[in-house]
């Protein structure tokens, strides 16, 4: 009987070096890979706008703590839009994110290319040697590198190429002042505010003047606890809404805070300032969408970001999934409201439509609005449907004003209704305060050179801005100007696929030790949609299995292939089995051609 061949050794391939413009959280030394030798490297390339991202930075904080003398995590700061290429942009959002490892700032995209990263975000692995054994896009593979750590560990530690010790961050001085980094404000009946300070982890009470602290809610330390005002912790809390006074008396709560990190909604009361959790698991939505009513305390959520009384119950900004939840205080029963979880701008009925992480929530009436951030977007919903005032799509951004249809925001975060019903728009990348006019579908700008505005607030008269990166909140006069700025896109290279029959695999292995779970039905889903529609022929929809024939017009040039994609596993061969659910979504931009592949996979990474 012949021996089956054996395959040929992979080829190592040696991690590139890491080149940008400076770095972060080294004390001012600039790092090399060789200064990395002997460490296990996990390079996360990120941007400050990406929710995903921030998820990340938050995965990978146990696992820093866990393999503290052998592991370096750097951060490479890769971004998408403009504001993002700024050194002071970068650096500010590394401590408004408490970001604890070095951070390479990338703003020509140098090291992200050598990589051949090509979402927000990815993880690469290089070992103690200096060679790249893995890497992944997306959120939720903690785990995973757990796995893989260790078996570095004990390979190199083996091998007497692990070297312990302390790795070279070198953590920034701390910050003085009131405010730092404070997310969103609201008015209180008593004619005061309350400033959610999100990078201190609390609420603050400021008296009408903006300035003088009247009291502090939650203890100023990351964390989940209820209770009283001087021990409850929240984790980057942003929005809070009022709730009617009559509703308050019957729930025990005045006031609904999103707490941001923590996935949780969170009830407090003005009187004495008593935390409640009411909304949330504490654990990170990744499942299955329905529009079904569930416990409010039961259900996973999401990075809510902003909440607003909007009819009869709480609006929630559910960034993190790109959706629009709903949250019943007196039945204690949440759920999703719009959205489906692809990342895109798409109108419609609310079971159908695609939002771009929602960050800024406001109610008229029937109307409700909505900052939707990553297409840099003012939307509205009115009779369960959904529609689009200014933006143009996920890669389209600038600081243009005039006609809503021509007029561009970059990254917008908060927004209020004016007393004349025009709205104030947070135009946060462009360091701006945007109006637009419903009734003459024009868009102007108020007020220029701010830092960061992440929400408005209009009270007493007066125009309150969260001028988030001076730590501050300003008045700003309602006086309009028209920009005629400029206009910018994020170009990706389309991918070349040939019209008619596209055969389209996701690619699924579970990691080591995990099995695919079909306790409760079919373990795998895959969602295909195109921009525009006509992209597809055939092809477009849910279903379980992953692969699928796509059939693409030859009559459409190209446009973008939205792809959802998950599986469950859990883990095999042990008692009380821990279950994992794997999800990734991509928008891939296509150019069809004839003569060009009629294939394409893409890799749902476990």
């Amino acid at each position: 009987m012949n021996a089956a061949p054996t395959p040929p050794p992979q080829a190592r391939v040696r991690a590139p070096e890491l080149t940008g413009r400076g770095w972060l959280n080294t004390g001012g030394k600039d790092l090399r890979l060789a200064d990395l030798r002997g460490k296990i490297v996990l390079l996360d390339f990120w941007t400050t706008c990406c929710v995903n991202c921030l998820h990340v930075l938050d995965e990978l904080r146990p696992l820093e703590h866990k393999y503290a003398d052998v592991l370096v995590t750097v951060g490479v700061h890769s971004p998408k839009f403009e504001h993002e290429r700024d050194a002071a942009t970068v650096a500010a959002a590394v401590e408004r994110y408490e970001v604890g490892h070095p951070v390479l700032d990338d703003p020509d995209l140098t090291t992200w290319k050598q990589y051949a990263a090509r979402a927000w975000p990815t993880l690469s692995v290089v070992d103690p040697e200096g060679y790249v054994v893995a890497s992944m896009a997306g959120e939720g593979h903690a785990e995973g590198l757990d796995r893989l750590i260790a078996k570095l560990v004990a390979e190199h530690e083996e091998r007497g190429t692990l070297h312990r010790g302390d790795g070279p961050y070198v953590p920034p001085p701390p910050a003085e002042g009131v405010l730092r980094f404070p997310g969103k404000a609201l008015l209180l009946p008593s004619g005061n505010l309350l400033v959610s300070d999100s990078a201190r982890h609390r609420l603050v009470e400021l008296l009408p003047d903006a300035e003088t602290l009247v009291r502090v809610i939650g203890t100023g330390e990351r964390g989940r606890a209820d209770g009283p005002a001087d021990a409850a912790t929240f984790s980057e809390p942003a929005g809070m809404a009022l709730l009617p006074e009559h509703l308050a008396g019957e729930v025990g709560y005045d006031l609904v805070v999103a707490d941001t990190v923590n996935h949780l909604l969170r009830g407090v009361r003005l009187a004495d300032g008593e935390v409640t959790t009411i909304a949330g698991s504490g654990r990170q939505w990744r499942g299955t969408v329905d529009f079904h009513a569930h416990d409010s305390i039961a259900v996973d959520l999401s990075s809510p970001w902003d909440v607003v009384w909007h009819g009869d119950r709480v609006i929630v900004a559910m960034a993190g999934i790109h959706q629009l939840w709903w949250l019943d205080p007196l039945r204690r029963t949440a759920g999703v409201w719009a959205g489906t979880t692809v990342e895109s701008l798409k109108d419609g009925p609310l079971p159908e439509v695609f939002l771009s992480q929602p960050s800024g929530v406001a109610s008229e009436g029937r109307r409700l609005w909505f900052a939707d951030s990553e297409t840099s977007a003012l939307r509205y919903v009115e009779d369960d449907v959904m529609g689009t005032a200014v933006g143009q799509g996920l890669f389209d951004f600038g600081h243009v004003d005039g006609k809503a249809a021509d007029a561009l925001l970059q990254h917008p975060l908060g927004l209020c209704v004016l007393p004349d019903g025009s709205i104030a728009i947070a135009d946060t990348y462009n360091g701006a305060v945007r109006r637009y006019d419903p009734s003459t579908g024009e868009v102007s700008t108020v007020a220029r050179d701010l830092a960061e505005p992440s929400d408005v607030l209009y009270a007493d008269g007066r125009l309150l801005v969260v001028e988030s990166a001076a730590h501050r909140i300003v008045a700003v006069p309602l006086a309009d100007e028209v920009v005629a700025g400029k206009r910018h896109q994020v170009k990706r290279e389309p991918m070349p696929l040939a019209p008619g029959a596209l055969s389209f695999t996701v690619v699924y292995e579970p990691p080591p030790g995990q099995k695919l779970d079909d306790t409760f039905g079919p373990p795998t889903r895959l969602e295909v949609t195109a921009d525009p529609p006509e992209l597809l022929v055939e092809g477009a929809g849910v279903g379980t299995d992953l692969t699928r024939e796509l059939i693409l017009s030859p009559d459409v040039a190209g446009g973008v292939l939205q792809v959802v994609a998950q599986a469950a596993s859990c883990d095999s061969d042990v008692e009380n089995a821990a279950c994992h659910l794997t999800r990734q979504d991509w928008g891939v931009p296509v150019r069809v051609e004839a003569g060009a592949p009629a294939e394409l996979s893409l890799i749902l990474r476990g």
